[in-house]
């Protein structure tokens, strides 16, 4: 019989095998396991409450018709002998890649063999992380997406945790507040091995200009750094910000691009994403970097699933694109409902514009202090911005993944929480 005690540890037979000192250099839990967490003490709490959900930013709208009915087809026809197929290429349906490359990297050089499709980006965050040393080092925008610090403590680059700051001592923290226009300031910013950049970020909402991935890639060029660039937000951007990297020139020279499905065509839970390697980018010492994350692709990973593929050319279809874009505009909306219900409350809101998240400010207050008086007070699932890195303290992010009616219904709550 094996038990686990209140510390954590499990009680029972041991074996002789230690356990990992990156794992063990891992901070409490994951951010978003927290929250569930406290989402099923509060429901046991008040079982009768009416929830709504703007926390974790899971998609809630069907996937159009056309979408989903190519994948049954697909998975149907498996079941035939001429519609039958095993294994497929590990780097992805040819025919999914060249329509990846075409829809959304035309006229910025992709080539449809440097599109690597897989089951999402959180997972090719951890696959890129795999082919650079373990000592290279690291800088991460703050706030940031976990899981970018996550995985680099995993992989060994963080050195300790300093509780005094909040942060690993061996990774770069890039402030990136109002104050900067969330934006690094790089004209005092020493020199990594990896910069990881989330545009349209997340958690703050903000699409870097032109400008700022000019002076970014310019930057990474003078350093000899690589650039990790998360678009998985790109689709929702209304101006004329950058989606890509690559619309930068020089940035096939010092860039990795990381994107998803999931946001985009709402495949949170289908899982499906892409990373693009130029031919360009090298090591130091001349190799090419696409090779190496070849051999990582086919040692670690048997492919997307092929039925989801069928779904994910479906998407890139001229009719699923189409509804594919009805249902961001519906998210969009939701956005513009949320913020103009913080807003009206005369708080400082960001985001919510270019991506599906509002960034809301509430200074002089923890987050983690936010987020549990809105939950115990509208019964209303937010973020903490203390999660996102000590740069997210005394903010919230709230999502607008959620139908109508909820929206409407937390904002209503909200205006009269916080009056």
């Amino acid at each position: 019989m094996v038990s686990t005690s209140q510390n954590g540890r499990r009680v029972g037979h041991g074996t002789k095998v230690s356990r990992s000192v990156n794992m063990e250099n891992l901070q409490n839990g994951y951010l978003f396991s927290e929250i569930s967490m406290r989402e099923l003490e509060h429901i046991q709490k008040h079982p009768n409450s009416k929830l709504i959900k703007l926390g974790i930013g899971d998609t809630t709208e069907p996937i159009p018709d056309i979408i989903s009915s190519a994948m049954a087809e697909y998975a149907h026809a498996l079941s035939t002998i001429s519609g039958y197929r095993g294994y497929g290429a590990e780097q992805g349906n040819m025919a999914l890649r060249k329509a990846i490359a075409q829809t959304f990297y035309r006229d910025t050089g992709v080539k449809a063999n440097e599109v690597f499709v897989s089951d999402g980006a959180q997972c090719d965050i951890s696959r890129v992380q795999m082919l650079l040393a373990p000592n290279a080092t690291v800088a991460v925008q703050d706030p940031s997406f976990p899981a970018y610090i996550d995985s680099s403590v995993i992989i060994g680059r963080s050195g300790n945790f300093k509780e005094e700051t909040g942060k690993y001592e061996k990774i770069l923290y890039l402030n990136c507040g109002p104050e900067n226009h969330f934006f690094p300031d790089l004209s005092n910013t020493p020199r990594t091995d990896i910069i990881f950049l989330c545009s349209p970020n997340n958690p703050t909402g903000h699409a870097a200009s032109r400008l700022q991935l000019e002076q970014l890639v310019e930057f990474a060029k003078a350093n000899g750094s690589i650039i990790i660039h998360d678009s998985a937000y790109a689709a929702y951007i209304t101006d004329d910000s950058p989606r890509s990297i690559f619309e930068i020139p020089g940035s096939r020279e010092v860039a990795i691009e990381i994107s998803s499905f999931s946001k985009f065509a709402g495949f949170t839970g289908v899982r499906l994403g892409w990373t693009v390697v130029p031919e360009e980018l090298l090591y130091s010492n001349g190799f090419p970097v696409i090779m190496d994350y070849n051999r990582i692709v086919c040692t670690c990973f048997n492919g997307a699933s092929s039925i989801v593929q069928a779904g994910g050319l479906a998407c890139l279809s001229s009719d699923g694109y189409l509804a594919i874009n009805a249902v961001l505009d519906y998210y969009k909306e939701n956005a513009k409902i949320i913020m103009n219900a913080f807003t009206s409350l005369g708080l400082k809101v960001y985001g919510g514009k270019n991506a599906p998240y509002i960034w809301v400010q509430f200074p002089g207050s923890r987050s983690w202090d936010v987020f549990n008086e809105i939950l115990e007070k509208t019964h209303i699932i937010t973020v903490p911005g203390k999660g996102f890195g000590p740069g997210g303290e005394g903010y919230i992010r709230v999502s607008a993944y959620g139908n109508r009616e909820s929206v409407i219904e937390a904002s209503s709550r909200l205006k009269t929480f916080l009056k």
